[in-house]
Parts: structure tokens; C-alpha cells; sequence
């Protein structure tokens, strides 16, 4: 499955059920408008860039990192 697939799949989930991840995916939640956040993961930091997608149509911020397995989410309050 390719990025994008993973993080629609991660973020319809979480905003259809409220579960947070499937077990191979986590999905971590960040303040409204988040455009990027940057991950500690094993001592180092890393950028990660949110794009922006609709789903059930709210517009959302959500991005992935590989390296955790985590897709991160923000709720957009714009417009």
C-alpha cells in the first residue's frame, strides 16, 4: 500500500470510529491547523510534512512517517 493510501485509510478510520491506529499504524493527533510537526523517533528528529485532504467533508492536515509507522492529524478550522 503507498503513503497516501495508508494515511486516508488512518485518517477516515479516525474520524469515522475515533480509533487511534490499527496496529501497524498509529495515528497521533496534533493541535488544529498543524501544517508539519517534527517526530522524535530513536533519539533524532525529523520534519513531517502534512498535506492537506477532505474526508467526510472536513478538511484535515495529515501526514506519514515511515520511519515510526505514525500518520500524524490535524483538524483544519479554516473557512
Amino acid at each position: 500500500m503507498d503513503e497516501k493510501q495508508i494515511v486516508m485509510n488512518a485518517v477516515e478510520s479516525y474520524l469515522r470510529t475515533g480509533k487511534a491506529g490499527d496496529g501497524e499504524v498509529a495515528v497521533a493527533c496534533l493541535q488544529n491547523n498543524r501544517t508539519s510537526c517534527v517526530e522524535q523517533f530513536e533519539g533524532e528528529g525529523r520534519s513531517v510534512l502534512l498535506d492537506q485532504l477532505t474526508v467526510d467533508g472536513k478538511t484535515v492536515w495529515a501526514g506519514y512517517s515511515m520511519r515510526s509507522k505514525t500518520v500524524y492529524f490535524s483538524l483544519s478550522t479554516a473557512g
